[in-house]
């Protein structure tokens, strides 16, 4: 399978019927191809780093189950109505999430180093968009997520370049208080894929009968098609289900067999209870047997989170993954539905997994995710990415990181190898944000640090980002590697770039989102200005999208 850049979509409505959403399949062509948003119009400083196991043709289901017939002639078409229905009333107090306290403001002088694990799920955005269509208050709002739901146009690192990532950062006045400013860091990872094996994949999908809503099993079948359709005959595709009990539908079936495969999902009912966790463990014993050396080998975990059988906490689940990580396995996850949506467990599986989770809440989303971004989601370039950023107390007297609340680490993790953190995939950005508070006073930190040792240097730098990563062809007991990117006194600008006025935009929607209690004068009209005024190329229709979001969640009152 050959993984083609994102190229242009039409816009999307927040409810999108799925025949619009379907008349669109891009063509993804492995993990082999290279690829390359808005004029910006702004200073910004964008930093380089300075310088086949093969399965069987042929692979029947198991179980006794005869494949279905081939039919990878004929037109894709979804057998259900379009828009999927609502559910029924049910129950909203079903969603469990967990929310971590966010970051206060901290003094440079006593805690100039702030750490934190690279980012790259996006699934608190659409669920953010499905509650308020519903009209419902948003939770388990991550602000991170909110912002790298959007692409931004970062410089990419160059061809044969010594890392792979960039670092752009921008300062300027903070738009919800204008005696602060706002650091935007920004990592824009290679879009060079690492590898021209093919994928080994296993879906891993639930059925068990809390799937049994139109907005579950159905959306669930019809978005893995999408991804089928893209396959060929280098890749391998085994299928799992579990409910009560789990079930092997299908052991390493090449991707061409688009017929086959689509027939398999789309057969699919929903019933029983639900054991997730023999699930995940029948899921990696076939990816592990079907190993591809060098290839991209992963479990693709589709739920609505309800786990009820077996062990289910996410405590034990996370000892499960994390178990099997070293393996070179990796499981992403997507979550599905509402009402019993159990975000916490869904995201706990993936980070400790060393995979990403999203949330599929209508068909164009799973496009998204599963066919436009396929690279980024399941194609590491740089594992175990960890930021240290820096603070010089010449230049800022005190700091909070917005966003990243359960992703921070302390600060001698950094250097830790056996510490684990975020995989980075070809062509992820990862953008964070610093509220910055201007230094007005002397004061200092020993330790033998870059801008302070017992007194204030003379620096007029803002910060030093540090960047450690390792490289996936290491495995996960590689040495890791540590980059810095001085950010200097030309990084603030009086005119922020688009991407700066949009994401900064984004983060503030959340902190409103989230009642957080540092928001000081953040508003909607605010926010919605700028985001509109900086819309961009916008080839999805995404900002324009989130425009739309902010006006539905200005007029829930």
């Amino acid at each position: 399978m050959n993984l083609a850049p994102r190229r242009p979509a039409p816009a999307v409505p927040l409810m999108v019927p799925l025949a619009a959403a379907l008349s669109v399949v891009l063509a993804l062509a492995g993990c082999t191809a290279q690829g390359g948003g808005s004029d910006s119009g702004a200073e910004t400083t964008t930093q380089t780093a300075p310088d086949t196991a093969t399965a069987p043709d042929g692979a029947q289901a198991l179980d006794g189950a005869q494949a279905p017939e081939s039919r990878s002639d004929q037109a894709f078409v979804p057998p259900y109505p379009e828009p999927y229905p609502e559910p029924g009333p049910v129950d909203p107090g079903g969603e469990e999430y967990d929310d971590s306290p966010e970051s206060p403001f901290l003094d440079v002088a006593s805690s100039p180093l702030s750490t934190f694990s690279a980012d790259v799920d996006t699934a608190s955005y659409s669920n953010l968009r499905r509650q308020v269509n519903q009209g419902v208050a948003p939770e388990g709002v991550r602000i991170e997520e909110l912002v790298n739901y959007f692409d931004y146009d970062y410089d990419a690192p160059a061809a044969g370049a010594e890392h792979p990532f960039s670092v752009t950062t921008e300062v300027a006045r903070a738009p919800w208080n204008p005696e602060h400013q706002l650091a935007m860091v920004g990592v824009q990872a290679t879009e060079a894929l690492p590898t021209s094996e093919g994928n080994n994949i296993v879906f891993l999908l639930d059925v068990s009968g809390s799937m049994d809503e139109p907005n579950k099993l159905p959306l669930l079948a019809e978005s893995f098609a999408l991804l089928v359709e893209q396959l060929d005959e280098r890749d391998r595709v085994s299928i799992v289900t579990y409910a009560g009990d789990n079930r092997v539908v299908a052991d390493s079936l090449p991707g061409s067999e688009h017929g086959v495969l689509v027939d398999h999902l789309r057969s699919l009912r929903a019933g029983g209870s639900t054991g997730g966790a023999a699930g995940l463990t029948t899921a990696y014993e076939l990816a592990e047997k079907n190993f591809v050396e060098g290839g991209n080998n992963r479990v693709i975990l589709a739920t609505d989170g309800d786990f009820n059988v077996g062990p289910s906490s996410p405590e034990e689940l996370t000892t499960l993954v994390e178990a099997e990580r070293a393996s070179g396995v990796y499981v992403s996850v997507l979550g599905f539905g509402m009402y019993n949506l159990k975000d916490s467990m869904m995201e706990s599986i993936a980070d400790h997994g060393n995979g990403n989770y999203a949330y599929i809440d209508t068909l164009a989303e799973a496009r998204k995710v599963l066919v436009d971004e396929f690279g980024s989601t399941m194609c590491v370039v740089a594992q175990d990415l960890k930021l240290q950023v820096e603070l010089n107390p010449a230049a800022v007297g005190s700091y909070r990181l917005i966003g990243y609340d359960n992703r921070r680490l302390a600060d001698e993790d950094f250097g830790d190898d056996t510490k684990d953190a975020g995989d980075v995939g070809a062509g992820h950005s990862v953008t964070a944000f610093y509220e910055l508070v201007p230094a007005g006073t002397d004061g200092g930190s020993d330790g033998g640090l870059k801008y302070s040792d017992r007194e204030v240097g003379t620096s007029d730098d803002f910060m030093t980002v540090h960047v450690r990563y390792k490289s996936p062809a290491g495995g996960p007991s590689a040495a890791s590697t540590e980059v810095e990117f001085p950010v200097g006194a030309a990084a603030y600008t009086t005119t922020p770039s688009a991407d700066f006025e949009f994401a900064s935009a984004v983060a503030e929607l959340g902190l409103i989102a989230t009642d957080s209690e540092y928001q000081a004068q953040a508003n909607l009209d605010g926010a919605r200005t700028r985001a509109a005024g900086a819309l961009g190329a916008d080839p999805y229709g995404l900002r324009a999208e989130f425009v739309d979001l902010v006006d539905a969640y200005r007029a829930m009152g």
